[in-house]
């Protein structure tokens, strides 16, 4: 079987591997790098439970070859949290109780984070049709769109704060 090496910065930290060239993102980053979070749902990209970020932008890993994303930064639902301090969206989704089963909790939340990086204040509309690509059967919704409202809110209030703490001081 031929193989390719590929390297890979998952979350921060760079990973090498040689490949079978055919191999699937989803499948490296569970399979060989033991990050389970990022879930394999329908593999035809219908669902989104597999969604990360791949240099920025979200990506269904189930339709993406691991070789693909040679060179690249991919960042998962494991890179989200900052130690034992959940993500805002992680923190709203289990406030607002956006999940119920969970599976396809990690890719609606990668999804979110893209959203809110693309338009910090979307509308109830806006993000229904931000997360369209994201399927759960479980919740109906209604939690999810309240979870990442909650976390846009969050952000930008943090985000506020950050910004009147970074101003210079006026000269007396």
């Amino acid at each position: 079987m031929t193989t390719q090496h590929v390297t890979v910065t998952v979350n921060g930290e760079a990973h090498e591997a040689d490949v079978e060239p055919r191999l699937l993102l989803v499948h490296f980053l569970r399979d060989t790098l033991g990050l389970t979070g990022t879930h394999v749902g329908c593999d035809t990209s219908n669902c989104g439970a597999c969604t990360v970020h791949v240099d920025g932008e979200s990506a269904k890993s189930c339709t993406m070859l691991a070789v693909q994303a040679n060179g690249r930064e991919v960042s998962t639902i494991e890179g989200m949290a900052d130690g034992a301090t959940l993500h805002p969206l992680q923190q709203a989704f289990w406030d607002q109780h956006g999940l119920q089963c969970g599976f396809c909790t990690p890719g609606m939340i990668m999804q979110a984070a893209w959203l809110l990086g693309e338009n910090p204040d979307p509308s109830e509309h806006e993000i229904r049709e931000g997360i369209s690509g994201n399927l759960c059967r479980c919740t109906g919704y209604v939690n999810i769109v309240k979870s990442i409202q909650q976390a846009a809110a969050e952000m930008a209030a943090a985000a506020e704060t950050q910004s009147a703490g970074a101003a210079p001081a006026a000269a007396g």
